[in-house]
């Protein structure tokens, strides 16, 4: 009897050791963890208003008795919240757009001196084709003796026995009659007859038809002057011509001796290295001063003294005036390594004058990538480039032109240059040559095969701004000694002296150049600058208070997630119950004593230590046993 009372615990200590074990479980579950999150989003909200850094969050939560104010707070907030991303969202566009800056330097150096081109404005008549030059400039005088009663005299004295020579049917006078020159009544006198009284010569419109190979498709290139049109029409015969002799290109049949009588630069003679010679076929013999790479001109002062002084002849002298309708000579300035587009960039001088043309110079770099569609070296353009030059928009312009001439023509036009494979157009081989090149030209021109799109700027370019004067040259009281010094060294022997000699002089004008580049406007480093001057100015926070509303973001989407989770395994309880997960363990707990531990004892000390886990029930009952046991 006295074991039983001393295995007993008396019901006052038993209630003490529940509480204490209650309370050191409730502290456990009260200590911190490495990972915690809120029951509730109103928890986590209630914890982020009340501990931010984040002006005007608190408001929030101190104010939640005082609905308006809670309201007019909750208003604010979000509207500045909005303004707020409205001036971030205007700054990550700014960014995007990738803006530049334009930076001007002033340097001094000396100067490496450009490639000067002179024509000399007249084609030259090659021995190789003056026959058959000769028989288009009959045709030409009998086409303008029909069409204006203008009799033209020529060059040659016995034109007339041409007249009289056998052609074949693929002969000169066959191709240019099927492109004969013509006229035609302007648009608002159409209906009008032909001899109607109100219809005037200069109510005409004159030009060439051109049609197709099989004559289905023609159409009349016509010109508003007359002069234009002739001119145009002769030029498209004497290209033929040009394209029937292979050589034309290369043959050297230039004077330059009796074109320039005078080269000087730095006050020191020119000499044949310092030129290269090419023909051009509207311009004739043009010559390419300092265009050697391996010893170019460089000029270490500026003025007219230290530049590049020449004296030409402008006398036409068995030329071809049909093409040619001006005295004088071209020049153009250009950069090494680019070719003289003569058309383009070219000017031309007056004879009997001295025309000095000062330069500056002007280099442009530009940023490429996501800040401009230039190109470096135009390796990244899609159009071969044709010329032995490097990439600028002009070469890449006309390669993408006669690539297309070859691909829709079959034939390449012979002022630009010959791609692999291909050869010139020739109306005795390609007979509708000259219908497919006009019509090509007019979808080029309204950019319809896309080279203006197609070619891009280069991002490094040196351009050089020029600037003229002109004077009498020479002057009327120096005129004659120099005159008779050109004959005595140069053979001077024009009659008239004054439209026949001009002189040209070309230097820098400032010793400094100019260069234009880019920079980034909006870096990186800009783009946070100015977010963060946003945050400030509507929040009043900083960096870490950004971390702050990252942190709750994240908690935001993980006590969805814990939530989501939840609700999913209590969707999982609500169905069909098994059999009582507990059943095998409690029976299992029986076993172990088996007769020993009466029921009500096991549901008492179950009631007493609901807290514990199974394992702490199974010492405290062993213990009995051992306590009934020793009874």
């Amino acid at each position: 009897g006295g074991s039983v009372k001393a295995g007993k615990m008396p019901e006052g200590e038993k209630t003490r050791q529940c509480k204490q074990e209650e309370q050191q479980q409730q502290k456990e579950e009260e200590r911190e963890g490495l990972i915690e999150f809120y029951s509730s989003y109103q928890e986590l909200f209630q914890f982020f208003c009340s501990n931010t850094t984040i002006h005007g969050a608190i408001r929030l939560v101190c104010s939640k008795k005082n609905k308006m104010k809670t309201a007019f707070w909750s208003v604010l907030f979000f509207l500045t919240f909005g303004l707020m991303y409205w001036q971030f969202g205007i700054l990550y566009r700014e960014y995007f757009s990738y803006p530049v800056n334009l930076n001007l330097n002033l340097n001094s150096d000396r100067l490496t001196f450009p490639a000067v081109t002179l024509c000399t404005l007249n084609p030259y008549r090659y021995s190789a084709i003056r026959k058959k030059l000769d028989e288009l400039d009959q045709i030409t005088h009998q086409t303008l003796l029909d069409l204006y009663d203008y009799n033209m005299s020529l060059a040659r004295s016995d034109w007339s026995t041409l007249s009289t020579q056998k052609r074949s049917s693929r002969s000169l006078l066959h191709h240019v009659q099927r492109h004969p020159l013509r006229r035609q009544k302007r648009d608002n006198l159409v209906n009008l007859p032909e001899n109607s009284p109100s219809v005037d010569k200069n109510d005409w419109k004159i030009g060439f038809v051109l049609c197709s190979e099989n004559n289905k498709d023609c159409f009349h290139q016509a010109y508003s002057s007359g002069v234009d049109a002739v001119r145009e029409w002769y030029s498209f015969h004497y290209i033929n011509i040009l394209a029937q002799m292979p050589d034309a290109k290369a043959l050297d049949e230039s004077d330059f001796e009796n074109f320039i009588y005078a080269c000087r630069f730095n006050e020191a003679t020119c000499d044949k290295a310092n030129y290269t010679h090419f023909h051009h076929p509207l311009y004739g013999n043009c010559y390419t001063f300092n265009d050697n790479s391996s010893s170019l001109w460089t000029s270490s002062l500026p003025g007219i003294n230290n530049g590049l002084s020449l004296v030409v002849r402008t006398e036409q002298n068995d030329f071809i005036p049909l093409l040619s309708t001006v005295t004088g000579a071209r020049v153009m300035v250009h950069d090494q390594n680019e070719p003289a587009f003569m058309d383009d960039g070219g000017f031309n001088v007056r004879p009997g004058i001295e025309t000095s043309i000062s330069m500056r110079k002007e280099m442009t770099v530009r940023l490429g990538g996501s800040y401009s569609d230039c190109t470096e070296d135009g390796s990244d353009v899609p159009v071969q480039n044709l010329y032995s030059s490097r990439y600028t928009e002009q070469v890449c312009i006309r390669s993408c032109f006669q690539l297309n001439m070859v691909e829709r023509c079959g034939c390449a036009y012979y002022f630009y240059p010959l791609p692999t494979r291909a050869e010139y157009c020739d109306y005795t081989k390609h007979v509708a040559w000259g219908y497919c090149y006009y019509k090509l030209l007019a979808e080029f021109k309204a950019d319809v095969l896309g080279c203006f799109h197609k070619c891009r700027k280069p991002c490094k370019m040196t351009e050089y701004q020029l600037s003229a004067g002109y004077s009498r040259w020479p002057s009327a009281v120096s005129e004659d000694w120099v005159f008779y010094m050109l004959s005595q060294q140069n053979k001077y022997n024009i009659t008239s002296k004054r439209n026949g000699v001009a002189k040209v002089n070309i230097f820098f004008e400032e010793w400094n150049y100019k260069t234009n580049g880019e920079s980034p406007a909006f870096t990186v480093v800009t783009l946070l600058s100015q977010l963060g001057n946003q945050w400030s100015l509507w929040f009043g926070s900083s960096v870490l208070s950004v971390m702050e509303l990252a942190e709750l973001i994240l908690d935001f989407i993980a006590i969805t997630f814990i939530l989501a989770l939840r609700w999913f395994r209590s969707r999982q309880q609500l169905s069909p119950p098994g059999p009582p997960p507990n059943s095998h363990d409690n029976s299992a707990f029986q076993d172990e004593a088996p007769g020993r531990s009466p029921p009500h004892r096991f549901t008492v000390e179950a009631v007493v230590t609901m807290l514990p886990s199974y394992n702490s029930l199974e010492p405290r009952g062993l213990s009995r046993d051992g306590d009934v046991g020793h009874e």
